[in-house]
């Protein structure tokens, strides 16, 4: 081989590795992902009501006993680490409403989806990680769907209002139709789609009640609608379908007798507090006045014995919530069953969620259908950071660090359906590049 020979070897070899680290889908299998979720449902919610089309959903697909979500139990945090990966206190939504401790601050649920700073804090959620490597994503009610990431938006979203009427089982079915339209003609390749519901009526009425029940059969109905829909559309063979949820529930000891009510606390005042974010479920943060946050702690850490409080930088790593700069000295969450009242008892809700994670009432569901899926298997347990990669591998786009593990959910995809990610191709100017410098050698 002459010197020339070499030179332009190495040249063109330099051309096609450039680009490696910014992938691009630019070819391979047209597999589209329409990831559901149905907020608040409970693992177990399809073993006391008839559910055909979930079942039908576990017999064509793939089934998890359970999903473990992350801590803390809410919608807005368990949310964004299906489309990050991260546990909360590496991805920053830490709670469902916006605060600010220094201007007392704070901002309720539906507010809060369009904070944009709330959201942006570091972390880039699927949609951008998708729309830089080629791709066009959706987004319909999802909690972070419709705010810019680091100045990008994904690409069709829809916004739920304040005052959404969760259900409106004729209203699923337009949003269904819209999400077909958006992968059959806006060529849309990852579309996210929210349910407020069995959420709403599981804390209005209770996770046991009748109602609670009805709303799963129209859940289950909407599976059936969706999952034809995607025939209907022609879309059977290129698109994967997993349904999910961000939580579970379980029923508010309304009655009980030993209540958590800091306003009865001994020796507790908030005179001593500089912020507080109590009456939110079975959670509280507090920020006692300089000096104070010893005396605070020392009340309050016996002050209850179904109230678990800490400080900040003791809050117990498995739960993977506090070592986050939103999160503030004080935080502490209640048991099961039981929610936390702060300057008076406010709480009304027959459900709940909110609580630990481990709690078999706060696990919820995986189903998953389509082309790339095994049939008919039911999988193991798994925490909920691991969806991220499966989708990423569903898409063949290199995955954002997170702390998932690309192996945990590999096994319910067929042989060859983890799409590795597409590389983006030699550009003109770099091919008319390696021809000029082949002319010049030679």
């Amino acid at each position: 081989m002459t010197h020339s020979d070499v030179l332009l070897a190495v040249t063109l070899a330099t051309l096609l590795t450039a680009g490696a680290g910014a992938p691009v889908h630019t070819e391979g299998p047209p597999q589209k992902l329409l990831l559901v979720s149905f907020d608040g449902f409970r693992w177990n919610y399809d073993q006391d009501v008839d559910t055909p089309n979930l079942d039908a959903m576990a017999q064509d697909g793939v089934k998890a006993r359970y999903m473990t979500p992350a801590f803390v139990t809410l919608t807005s945090p368990c949310h964004f680490t299906l489309v990050t990966g991260k546990y909360v206190e590496n991805h920053g939504v830490v709670h469902n409403m916006f605060y600010n401790v220094t201007s007392k601050l704070r901002l309720p649920y539906y507010t809060t989806l369009g904070i944009q700073s709330w959201w942006d804090n570091g972390s880039v959620p699927i949609w951008i990680t998708a729309q830089r490597q080629g791709l066009k994503t959706g987004s319909f009610f999802y909690p972070g769907g419709n705010v810019t990431y680091q100045g990008e938006a994904v690409t069709l979203s829809r916004k739920e209002g304040p005052v959404h009427n969760y259900k409106d089982e004729q209203e699923w079915r337009a949003n269904v139709d819209t999400v077909m339209r958006w992968f059959t003609e806006e060529d849309l390749a990852l579309v996210t789609l929210y349910f407020g519901e069995p959420d709403s009526t599981g804390h209005r009425y209770g996770p046991e009640s009748p109602q609670r029940k009805e709303m799963v059969r129209q859940v289950d109905r909407t599976v059936g609608y969706l999952r034809d829909s995607i025939e209907r559309h022609n879309l059977t063979g290129s698109l994967n379908l997993i349904i999910t949820s961000d939580h579970g529930m379980t029923t508010v000891n309304k009655t009980a007798s030993d209540l958590v009510e800091f306003h009865k606390f001994p020796n507790f005042t908030f005179q001593d507090i500089e912020f507080e974010l109590l009456d939110y479920g079975p959670n509280g943060m507090l920020i006692p006045k300089e000096g104070l946050l010893e005396k605070v702690y020392e009340v309050l850490k016996d002050a209850h014995p179904r109230l678990h409080v800490y400080k900040k930088e003791e809050f117990p790593e498995s739960f993977h919530y506090a070592n986050n700069a939103r999160i503030t000295p004080l935080l502490m969450y209640s048991d099961l069953g039981y929610v936390i009242h702060g300057r008076w008892s406010v709480q009304f809700n027959q459900g709940e969620h909110g609580f630990d994670h481990r709690a078999m009432d706060m696990k919820t569901i995986f189903r998953a259908v389509g082309p790339s899926f095994k049939a008919g298997l039911e999988v193991e347990p798994f925490e909920s950071i691991h969806v991220y990669e499966l989708l990423c591998q569903l898409l063949g786009i290199t995955p954002e660090a997170n702390d998932g593990h690309p192996d945990t959910l590999r096994p319910m995809l067929r042989s060859g359906s983890a799409l590795p990610p597409h590389r983006q191709p030699l550009s003109a100017m770099a091919l008319l590049g390696a021809l000029i410098l082949l002319v010049h050698v030679a």
